[in-house]
C-alpha cells in the first residue's frame, strides 16, 4: 500500500476529513449489511425514474364523468374496482367521494373505511389489456413476461402483467411501495417511458406532465403538500416482490386480476 504524502492542511482540517473518510465507509458497510443476500435471493434490477411529477387519484373518485377515462370507480385492469376495493377511498358523502389527509400513525390508511385492498396503489401510462397493439406486442415489452406465472398468461386477455406489480417510490428522504392497478395518467401505451432509461420522459403533456397518479396513503407516506394537486420530485422503479420490505403497504396486498 502506499503511503499518503503528508497533508498541509492544519491538523484540525485533517481529522475532519478522516472522520468524514470513515463515516462514508461505515455507510458504506450498512448498506451491505442491509442487503447481504445472494443475487438470486433478490429480484431483478429496473432502472429508476427521476424527476417525475405525479398527480393524486383515489377509488371513487369522479375526475370527470364525460370522460371514458374520467371515473375511478373502474380500472384499467378492474370493471368493478370500487366493489373489489371496498368502497371509496376517503370520504363518501352522498355520490361524492372526496380524499382525505391521511396520518402516519395509522400508516396512511383510509379513516373512514376499511380497504379490502391495498391502499398503497397507483397507475402508470401503459394499459397491456385493452389497447390491441399493446397487447400483441406486451410478451416482448414487459420485462417480467418470460416469468412464471406471467409466461403462461402472456396469451391470456384475462389477465394484466401489468397489475398489482410492485413499485419502489421515493421523495426527498421518504421511500414507499406501492402496487399498480390503473394505467394512465393521459396515455396508455408509453413503453418508452414505463419501461425505459431514467433519461427517457412521460409523452404526456397534461397535469403538469404527470408520469404517474398514486393514491392518498402514497401522497401522505411521500409527505405531498396538496392532498389533490400535482408534486414533482418522484423517484420511481419497479422492484419484485422479494424486494419489498416490511412497512404498511403490506398490511393489505392486492392478489386480484381484476375482471
Amino acid at each position: 500500500m502506499l503511503r499518503p504524502r503528508p497533508s498541509p492542511r492544519p491538523r484540525a482540517a485533517g481529522t475532519v476529513a478522516a472522520l468524514v473518510a470513515v463515516t462514508v465507509v461505515l455507510a458504506l458497510v450498512t448498506t451491505l449489511v442491509a442487503d447481504d443476500r445472494s443475487p438470486a435471493q433478490r429480484g431483478r434490477r429496473y432502472p429508476w425514474h427521476t424527476g417525475i411529477t405525479a398527480t393524486t387519484f383515489w377509488v371513487g373518485e369522479i375526475f370527470d364523468p364525460d370522460a371514458d377515462d374520467g371515473s375511478q370507480r373502474i380500472s384499467a385492469f378492474d370493471d368493478e374496482w370500487l366493489l373489489h376495493y371496498g368502497g371509496c377511498d376517503g370520504v363518501q358523502t352522498g355520490d361524492d367521494c372526496r380524499t382525505e389527509r391521511r396520518r402516519r400513525d395509522d400508516g396512511w390508511f383510509p379513516r373512514r373505511m376499511t380497504p379490502l385492498e391495498n391502499p398503497f396503489y397507483l397507475d402508470l401510462p401503459y394499459d397491456d389489456r385493452n389497447v390491441e397493439q399493446n397487447f400483441r406486442e406486451r410478451g416482448d415489452v414487459v420485462p417480467w413476461a418470460d416469468e412464471e406465472p406471467y409466461r403462461d398468461r402472456v396469451a391470456d386477455r384475462r389477465h394484466s402483467l401489468m397489475k398489482n406489480r410492485w413499485v419502489e417510490l421515493r421523495r426527498g428522504s421518504r421511500r414507499c411501495f406501492g402496487q399498480v392497478q390503473d394505467a394512465g395518467p393521459g396515455e396508455y401505451s408509453d413503453v418508452r417511458y414505463v419501461f425505459g432509461a431514467d433519461d427517457v420522459r412521460p409523452r404526456n403533456e397534461r397535469y403538469g406532465g404527470a408520469g404517474m397518479d398514486v393514491s392518498p396513503a402514497i401522497t401522505g407516506c411521500l409527505g405531498f403538500d396538496d392532498v389533490n394537486g400535482i408534486t414533482g420530485g418522484i423517484r420511481w422503479r419497479f422492484v419484485d416482490r422479494v424486494d419489498v420490505p416490511p412497512g404498511p403497504w403490506l398490511r393489505v396486498v392486492t392478489r386480484s386480476r381484476g375482471s
